[in-house]
This record gives structure tokens, C-alpha cells and sequence, in this order.
């Protein structure tokens, strides 16, 4: 068996990554940029400083994946309390999933406003949520794993979920879960949680 040589760059850089505003206050979807030759393509996905330049002081300390077997899995809507609210940068790297985002900060423009984004594997997008903001997705597809990155510690006192199916908020999903967790599944309402948070 010979081996193939690449007629492109031996060595390539990433491309600056690009943010574009959500129509919730301070959320951002990324798009990687990508180079490609013979043998796939390169991007980079994280950039201190390119976040720095856009105000987002973003220091990942922890990092996880999930991984759902089956199409129409729901996890959300779940959140930290403060004072261990937590930003994340959330990657479909296998399948796709619709994602929801809302926001809980009662001092915000957009409080109790939901947005949705559609990421897949070949998208080379992610998602930014900022501190103060829930979190929660369902799969679009089979074997679906979904990245996340943390700049906060995970607590378990400070963990927080609201129904995914919240009549306070209205979140239109595109299709009923198949499969959830009792706790998702027994969560109160959005205004039940926050009338007192």
C-alpha cells in the first residue's frame, strides 16, 4: 500500500472564529472556520483572546460530553444558582439536536425569553451561554453527543432545572421527548421556580 501525500498546506492555521448575537442578551452562536485539503479539514475552536475582543472573559475549567442514544432524548432546562452560575460553550460533536436557551436573569432585557438553535456534526457551530441562562436540548438523531465547555465548577446544591414544557414560557419544540429523566420530567414551571428565586 502506497502512501498518499497532500498537495496542500503541510501545515494549516485556523481561521478566526466568528460570533454572531442572539436575540438573547449576551448569547452568541460561533462559527468555526475551517481548512480543508485531501485530507479533511483543520479549525480552531476556542480562542481566549477572540472571546477577550468581544468582552467575554471565558476560562474553562471544566469540560463534559454526553451521549444519547436515541433520537428524541431530552435533557433541560437546567441551570446553577448563583453564586455558582456557570457560562458554557455547548458543540454537537456526533448527531444534532435542537437547543434551547432562556433566560433567568430577573435584571435583564430578555428575562424569560427562550431562543433556539439547531447544531449538528457538520455544522462547526457552537453555542455560548452566558452566567444566567438555562440550558436544555433534545436529539434530533440517534447516538447524538454533545460537548460542553464550563467556566464553573459543577455543584450539586447549586443545581437547578425548570419543566422543559413550561406554559409560563411557551417553548416550542419540535417534537414531544421520548426520553427524559423523572427529575426533567417532575420539574415546576419556569414562573413557579424564579417567583421566589
Amino acid at each position: 500500500m502506497g502512501w498518499k501525500i497532500c498537495d496542500s498546506h503541510s501545515r494549516i492555521k485556523g481561521e478566526p472564529v466568528k460570533f454572531s448575537s442572539l436575540s438573547i442578551q449576551g448569547a452568541y452562536l460561533i462559527d468555526y472556520e475551517t481548512r480543508e485539503d485531501d485530507r479533511g479539514f483543520f479549525a480552531r475552536t476556542f480562542c481566549k483572546q477572540e472571546f477577550a475582543d468581544i468582552g467575554i472573559d471565558f476560562n474553562p475549567v471544566q469540560n463534559s460530553k454526553s451521549h444519547n442514544r436515541s433520537k428524541g432524548t431530552l435533557r433541560g432546562m437546567h441551570f446553577q444558582k448563583k453564586p455558582n452560575e456557570e457560562a458554557k460553550i455547548v458543540t454537537c460533536t456526533k448527531g444534532a439536536i435542537y437547543d434551547v436557551i432562556v433566560d433567568y436573569r430577573k435584571d435583564s432585557t430578555t428575562w424569560a425569553k427562550w431562543e433556539s438553535i439547531s447544531l449538528h456534526e457538520h455544522s462547526n457551530k457552537a453555542l455560548y451561554i452566558p452566567e444566567g441562562l438555562a440550558h436544555g436540548f433534545i436529539t434530533l438523531l440517534d447516538n447524538t453527543e454533545v460537548y460542553y465547555q464550563m467556566n464553573e465548577y459543577y455543584s450539586p446544591d447549586a443545581s437547578g432545572r425548570f419543566h422543559w414544557n413550561s406554559p409560563s414560557l411557551g417553548i416550542e419544540w419540535p417534537n414531544p421527548p421520548e426520553l427524559i429523566s423523572p427529575a426533567d420530567q417532575q420539574a415546576r414551571d419556569f414562573a413557579k421556580i424564579f417567583e421566589t428565586y
